[in-house]
């Protein structure tokens, strides 16, 4: 994709916002029924120099990720559909800010204190990523805004008592921010508001890369690593089994770079779709570098920085043709997810990190993304 042919895409989402909320999302959701339907949409771009993110309130989505390639060329990095109202009712989790829970909850159903809760069941007998309605099917507030040499962005959502079945209510808020001149952060807040209704909590961010532009073939040459050791393994639904296994000697193995089809072949199910237990000791801040992806016909570099137990890596083994931006289509493994995160299922894995959380503390979630190009 050509540098006008990029920006020309990014400046579409842009210029078409108004019309498009009008027609495809004014009066749908649940959550819009309850406040009233004066919830509108927005577009907001992040820019500095050539390099761009476009986000949106619906879910508060990542749209675009504009930047060069080794030639200059620019190229949109992200995987994303051809307009906003594809993303109503979606189960393909495009750039969403998915929750209350990320990832799986086997059954629909925790307990919490002796008292057990229903989750709505969105993936077969289980919920995933926080049910039918999750907060990647919500519109979010603007709570804040900020231009000029590191811009951001901040979106604010209340999640209401017993929403998709989850207990208490609970304030988010999401702030996307450029950090530098390739590079931008994400940072995700949680407080439970109710007295007496502890709520597990587990935000993701759900992108789907493609280092060599959205629509151009699949991730299976990418060189991905990733700093973990051990994965939970799972079993039916994709479900954790409750055990912590060693990669070493396994396809699962990404302690060295590795092409991801190179050996997908030897994983069940057809594609990676499993937690990494990650390594290393945080520093100060409590992050550290857990993923390093490089393409080499672009030449670009994604190395990724976060403060969570866990990163979810997902080789877009759902895709089949889905029709995307500019007309393109996303085949399978077309895409890949760098999801960090706390354990799947926790809330019935005691020895798992807690997902539990009660009014007056507070969960935080940050990942940096950097972005570079391979030294010749």
């Amino acid at each position: 994709m050509a540098a006008t042919s990029a920006r020309s895409v990014a400046w579409q989402w842009l210029a078409v916002a108004a019309a498009v909320a009008a027609a495809s999302l004014i009066g749908g959701t649940p959550a819009e029924a309850r406040r009233g339907g004066k919830e509108s949409i927005g577009f907001y771009e992040l820019r500095r120099g050539e390099f761009s993110v476009v986000v949106t309130n619906w879910g508060a989505t990542i749209l675009t990720v504009n930047l060069p390639d080794k030639n200059g060329h620019i190229d949109d990095v992200v995987l994303g559909y051809k307009d906003i109202g594809s993303y109503v009712n979606d189960t393909t989790y495009f750039g969403a800010l998915v929750g209350r829970v990320a990832n799986r909850i086997a059954g629909g159903r925790f307990t919490v204190k002796g008292h057990a809760f229903h989750t709505y069941k969105n993936d077969g007998n289980n919920t995933l990523h926080g049910g039918h309605r999750g907060f990647n099917q919500v519109f979010w507030s603007v709570r804040e805004r900020a231009t000029g040499h590191f811009p951001y962005i901040t979106f604010y959502y209340q999640s209401y008592d017993g929403e998709q079945g989850f207990p208490g209510a609970l304030d988010v808020l999401v702030t996307y921010k450029i950090d530098g001149d390739y590079s931008f952060s994400v940072t995700m807040y949680a407080r439970p508001v109710d007295d007496g209704k502890p709520t597990p909590v587990n935000l993701a961010q759900h992108t789907y890369w493609n280092l060599r532009g959205h629509g151009n073939g699949t991730i299976l040459d990418h060189s991905v690593q990733i700093f973990a050791s051990a994965v939970t393994p799972v079993g039916a639904g994709l479900i954790p089994t409750g055990a912590v296994s060693p990669v070493s000697g396994t396809p699962f193995d990404f302690r060295a770079p590795a092409a991801p089809g190179a050996r997908i072949a030897d994983v069940p199910g057809g594609g990676y779709d499993i937690n990494y237990v990650l390594d290393g000791e945080a520093d100060g801040q409590g992050v550290r570098k857990v993923a390093v992806v490089s393409e080499p016909t672009s030449g670009r570099v994604l190395e990724l920085w976060s403060d969570q137990p866990g990163l979810q890596f997902y080789t877009g083994n759902f895709l089949k043709g889905d029709e995307g931006k500019g007309g393109a289509r996303y085949v399978k493994h077309g895409g890949l997810c760098l999801e960090t995160q706390d354990y799947p299922d926790a809330v019935h894995n005691a020895k798992f990190p807690t997902e539990i959380y009660r009014k007056g503390q507070e969960y935080k979630h940050y990942m940096l993304y950097k972005f570079s190009l391979a030294k010749k």
